[in-house]
């Protein structure tokens, strides 16, 4: 074999083997094990925390409130600093079995570069959230670990189904979703790890060590109170490095409280994103319970999913 063509062939190869390298699970949660909440964004002043606790306890689990919850540093819940150190003393604990954060907002990318992931990749642990957790997912994909995105502690009214099924995937329970056909839904099957969370967040990785890998993936998308040309920047970002037309399929969440401005753009967030994928043969799902909505659906990101989309409904079942 020619040097080129050896070189081509061993850095095609190598790249496919990333994108779909095998993904660490974290341990199944089990009665009795312990649950952090820690705060890696917006601060958390309210004693609003007692549903999750009560939830929590009724499943068997301890809890442990991190030194971030109550803290007050402008709109963050303390320094970068602190953040991370909670979130760190959180990682390293060896009794904590899975980190809540207990909303999102925006700051857990200032803290992100402060962590140190050694101990934690040798005794991984479920990290549960979204939001501006999509910082922690890309980040824990990018290292190989499966995480968890789905309700926080502060979403008191969350719907029984939504915490049914952040239960299911902590458990290590079966989880999949039958649901009704959307109208702009794109037939088709596909089989792809798991990707993504909140657009915003996604687009702001780009370029950085924590983006994420498209490659041969399934992509998961939701967004709250953007602009309209918002949404159409983001995903024209998404299209022009590749990443969309690498994809295997997409669902798309809540794109909840979008605004316009007094010209219209001329589309809502689900006829952008049809829009900008027409030319991709990929099943698409619109309108997937998950994202800034009550009935906010565990997904587990890093793992293999199977997309089934039909006219009639949409399948999508976790592989184990």
């Amino acid at each position: 074999m020619k040097p080129l063509i050896l070189f081509l062939w061993v850095t095609i190869c190598s790249s496919n083997l990333l994108a779909q390298r095998k993904m660490i699970t974290p341990p199944s949660l089990q009665k009795g094990d312990t649950v952090a909440i820690v705060a890696t964004a917006r601060k958390n002043l309210d004693d609003n925390l007692g549903p999750a606790i009560t939830w929590l306890k009724s499943l068997g689990l301890e809890v442990v409130i991190g030194k971030t919850i109550g803290l007050d540093h402008y709109q963050l819940a303390g320094t970068d600093a602190e953040r991370a150190a909670d979130f760190q003393a959180a990682m390293d604990n060896p009794n904590i079995k899975m980190i809540w954060c207990v909303r999102g907002g925006y700051g857990t990318v200032r803290m992100i570069d402060l962590l140190d992931f050694t101990q934690f990749l040798k005794h991984p642990k479920w990290v549960v959230g979204f939001s501006d957790v999509t910082v922690l997912h890309s980040h824990l994909n990018t290292l190989g670990v499966q995480s968890i995105h789905g309700i926080m502690p502060v979403n008191a009214k969350s719907s029984a189904a939504a915490k049914e099924s952040l239960r299911q995937a902590l458990f290590g329970e079966t989880l999949e979703y039958h649901l009704p056909c959307d109208a702009l839904n794109r037939t088709g099957t596909a089989t792809g790890q798991l990707v993504g969370g909140n657009l915003s967040i996604l687009y702001s990785l780009f370029g950085s060590p924590s983006a994420i890998d498209c490659t041969d993936k399934i992509l998961f998308l939701e967004d709250l109170d953007e602009y309209l040309y918002h949404i159409d920047r983001m995903l024209m970002n998404l299209k022009r490095n590749g990443c969309l037309e690498s994809l295997k399929g997409i669902i798309v969440g809540s794109m909840t409280k979008m605004h316009d401005n007094e010209i219209p753009w001329g589309k809502n967030a689900l006829e952008i994103i049809e829009d900008i994928t027409k030319n991709y043969h990929i099943p698409i799902i619109y309108n997937f319970p998950a994202g800034h909505i009550a009935d906010n659906r565990a997904l587990i990101f890093g793992r293999t999913v199977t997309l089934d989309v039909t006219e009639t409904e949409s399948h999508v079942v976790f592989h184990p």
